[in-house]
């Protein structure tokens, strides 16, 4: 991660293109500084210590393209005049930029609008080398690949800008709250091809009850989810979930080969691992989803209503809500709040902005359109208004 440290100073002489500092509510948690503008406003960290500090990204906030916080490092670094003990900021000329414009947000799934007719849905491609052949095999059809593992986000898009393809968006972001968001029967496919077996921890798989019956819903008549696995347990678990739904049927096949492997894959099969895949067929069109989602918030915030809000993890039902790190302001009213909620096995994390007197509002954007998003984001706004 791009990062810089460097020799203690005074965090009010950053400059630049500086939106806020924000200082941690006691001693603990790093200093905050938003850089950048507008919709590309992101958040760095400033973690201190008597010999040095540390300044990076943030995780919640922090862009895909490195080179844009490797710019706002060396643009703080140069306007504060600071004395630097180590960096990895330079700018690489060899190294090719990512294709910035189909780096997309989970907001521009709102709508449900694609440019496409015909849209496929990768769920955690890895090195990409799967994806990219598919879009370069059907440049009619739009692939959407989603990936939590930044590095690899950011491989696929240097590739796109490479191969010059125009019909993949690659997303950073959970594929469990993506599919609750799209409308049902859009998708041509599904494809989960070797997610972690998370075999000590089940509950952290990508494939269950809930992914089925959302996946079933957003594809069309005839569309398939396809799961490649070389993890027995996987297989025999996969099994089961897929057996469960009435409209679907599904097939099971042992060592089929494809066109393109990964370089794992690859290596599973000289070791002579079987590799199963497991296609589950939707039969049925799904009937329209209701997406009525607000997640403004309407009242004017106080400070007594921030002091008030529970320091402890609030759980329900269906949801949660935990405020974690509080910040105030360096200038001005107001502050900055921590806050993961949702759903317990997917959920959100954003940042909760407030200014007395005003309306409060998350960043970098807003909840994911989920049952468990709505029902939290309604409790903060009770606790924040009453």
């Amino acid at each position: 991660m791009p990062h810089l440290k460097v020799r203690p100073f005074d965090t009010s002489r950053l400059k630049g293109r500086v939106a806020f500092r924000a200082l941690p509510e006691g001693e603990k948690g790093p200093e905050l500084v938003g850089v950048g503008e507008g919709e590309e406003l992101f958040i760095l960290e400033i973690k201190k210590s008597p010999e040095s500090y540390l300044i990076r990204s943030d995780k919640i906030s922090r862009p895909l393209d490195s080179n844009r916080i490797k710019k706002a490092l060396a643009e703080l670094r140069d306007k504060a005049g600071l004395e630097v003990l180590h960096s990895n900021i330079e700018l690489s000329p060899n190294r090719p930029p990512v294709a910035a414009e189909y780096d997309k947000k989970i907001e521009e799934f709102y709508d449900g609008e694609f440019p496409f007719e015909k849209v496929v849905l990768e769920v955690g491609f890895g090195s990409g080398r799967h994806l990219l052949w598919q879009a370069k095999e059907h440049p009619d059809t739009l692939f959407v690949g989603i990936e939590i593992h930044t590095p690899s986000a950011q491989q696929v898009l240097r590739q796109i800008h490479l191969q010059q393809l125009k019909n993949i968006w690659v997303l950073n972001y959970d594929a469990r709250l993506l599919l609750e968001m799209l409308p049902s029967n859009r998708l041509e496919a599904i494809y989960v091809h070797f997610p972690v077996p998370w075999d000590k921890k089940p509950h952290r798989r990508v494939i269950s009850d809930a992914f089925v019956e959302e996946a079933l819903r957003v594809l069309r008549p005839g569309g398939f989810l396809e799961l490649r696995t070389d993890s027995e347990n996987y297989y025999r678990y996969a099994l089961e979930v897929f057996s469960c739904p009435v409209k679907a049927e599904f097939l099971v096949e042992k060592n089929r080969d494809l066109p393109v492997v990964s370089k794992y894959e690859a290596r599973w099969r000289r070791m002579e691992k079987n590799i199963y895949t497991l296609t589950l067929y939707a039969r049925e069109e799904s009937s329209a989803k209701e997406m009525r989602f607000d997640f403004g918030f309407r009242g004017a915030v106080t400070a007594e209503r921030v002091a008030a809000l529970p320091r402890e993890a609030q759980v329900e039902e269906e949801f949660f809500v935990h405020f974690g790190r509080r910040y105030r302001f360096a200038e001005g009213g107001g502050g900055i709040i921590e806050c993961s909620f949702g759903s317990f096995d997917r959920p959100e994390h954003k940042y909760l902005f407030w200014s007395e007197g005003e309306a409060a509002h998350y960043f970098p954007g807003l909840p994911v359109r989920s049952a468990a998003n709505q029902a939290a984001h309604q409790r903060i706004g009770e606790w924040l208004h009453g």
